[in-house]
């Protein structure tokens, strides 16, 4: 996977950055990224598909539990689902099964999923590249 952190900036030839506009610029990164991956992973969905995923975007708790019931009755004693616990153990039950559910979904449904997400990451890290010295106030 990747983080969006300081080394990320610095690889990108950001490092000279000013440190009250790095979180700020790595927020928008991430904002910027889940737009398009999420444009990309609809393209070509149905409109069952998009209401069915949209259960666990919108933390739809009937929706998500009724996928569950259907889909993943064991989720449960899952080591993934335990991990995810442990990582978030301030989430309510809903947060936790629309995160694990949203995972599930995508491995599911959208197996190209990675491979959309690192195609897209590639193609800001270019963007912003090309951009460098107008972000660094140097154009």
């Amino acid at each position: 996977m990747f983080k969006l952190d300081e080394e990320f900036l610095a690889q990108l030839g950001l490092g000279d950055m000013p440190q009250e506009q790095k979180q700020a610029f790595l927020q928008h990164i991430y904002s910027e990224l889940e737009i398009r991956v999420g444009e990309k992973l609809t393209e070509g969905m149905n409109d069952a598909q998009l209401d069915e995923f949209g259960y666990f975007v919108d933390k739809n708790e009937q929706g998500v539990r009724d996928w569950f019931s259907i889909n993943l009755s064991d989720y449960i004693n899952q080591p993934d689902y335990k991990l995810l616990q442990e990582r978030m153990p301030d989430a309510s039950e809903i947060d936790l099964m629309a995160e694990f559910g949203a995972t599930r979904w995508l491995q599911i449904n959208r197996p190209d999923y990675p491979e959309i997400v690192r195609q897209t990451l590639e193609t800001i890290k270019q963007e912003i590249a090309d951009n460098k010295d107008k972000l660094l106030g140097q154009a």
